[in-house]
């Protein structure tokens, strides 16, 4: 099937300090389709892939906007699916079992060509760096059934068939949460690079110049297909509050059975202490020369709701972003973050 959306250039002038404040991009930044996503620049190479990827009944699908539950709700999944193995899990990190469809996109040839130099005569190392940044879409053609497949890209970019023939579970989170923790996010990989202040940060957010935004219309396209049969669509805030409760409405969504110990022991291994400890999850295995920033925050950081007020957020920025989301919110009918 042809690839449906126009892929642009993000504007020269606004590209250029794009990637003085980005600094793992070295190319351009795009926007794709009419409602203009913002993507980095192997998005126009490797999209039209993702968009005709061919899915599998069986097949099992996170979705999400950054830093929304994504991993927590992966690691469940995959456990799930693959009957509770929590052997397999733990021998086997997270990103090689259940694969992120488009992190390709992401590692530019200029970023793995400085990792590659780090690691110089070290085989093994120069396996995994090259592994790190390969096009996902060969890789799970390739895996064996039940896939379980992590994206942030939303439904119009997806294979138009993923809703008729597999599963997908989407998490949305308030986005002030969600901003503080992509904000470390974004400071702490090199793949993102991001240099300046919160405040900057959150203006980009607002003008839809992170990657895959627009976060509104992230959302809105989810919620719109919330009563199809295949989508279960979770709030981040109800994951955190009860656990147990969503682990329960997921495996009955996948049609799993699950006793009340089965249900304990997984809450507890999803706990947020023994996921920041879990070398499978907490992306120690990803932990590559000239990758990470130094300094900076965890990939597994508070796991809590309301963070956001123990840092970055101003009095004035705390005002223009509840103007901001009650007004975007408003344009979305019977949507609302659980409140506290």
């Amino acid at each position: 099937m042809s690839f449906p959306f126009e892929i642009q250039d993000v504007e020269p002038e606004l590209n250029k300090q794009l990637l003085q404040d980005f600094t793992g991009e070295r190319t351009n930044f795009l926007q794709v389709g009419p409602k203009k996503y913002f993507l980095p620049s192997k998005y126009r190479e490797q999209g039209p892939e993702i968009f005709n990827f061919k899915v599998r009944p069986d097949d099992v699908w996170i979705a999400t906007y950054p830093r929304s539950g994504t991993t927590l709700m992966q690691e469940m999944l995959w456990l799930l699916a693959n009957d509770l193995d929590y052997k397999t899990g733990n021998e086997i990190p997270l990103v090689a079992r259940a694969h992120f469809i488009e992190f390709g996109i992401l590692v530019h040839d200029d970023l793995l060509a400085e990792i590659l130099k780090l690691v110089e005569g070290d085989p093994e190392r120069t396996k995994i760096a090259r592994e790190f940044a390969a096009n996902r879409v060969p890789v799970l053609d390739e895996m064996p059934s039940p896939r379980v497949i992590k994206t942030h890209l939303p439904f119009s970019l997806l294979p138009p068939n993923l809703l008729q023939t597999a599963k997908v579970v989407y998490v949305a989170r308030n986005p002030k949460d969600m901003i503080v923790s992509f904000f470390h996010h974004n400071r702490l990989l090199r793949t993102q690079g991001y240099n300046k202040d919160f405040a900057r940060y959150w203006d980009y957010f607002e003008k839809d110049l992170l990657p895959w935004t627009p976060f509104w219309e992230h959302i809105k396209e989810a919620w719109e297909l919330r009563e199809e049969k295949n989508l279960l669509f979770l709030f981040y805030e109800d994951l955190v509050d009860d656990l147990p409760g969503c682990i329960k409405k997921v495996s009955d969504f996948l049609g799993k059975k699950m006793t009340a110990d089965d249900v304990h022991r997984l809450a507890n291994h999803l706990h947020i202490d023994n996921f920041r400890k879990n070398p499978s999850t907490n992306l120690d295995a990803e932990n590559l020369p000239g990758l990470r920033v130094q300094g900076e925050q965890d990939f597994i950081r508070k796991g809590k709701n309301g963070s956001w007020k123990e840092e970055l957020f101003t009095s004035e920025l705390i005002a223009r972003a509840d103007k901001w989301i009650s007004e975007n919110m408003s344009q979305i009918p019977d949507f609302a973050f659980p409140t506290p």
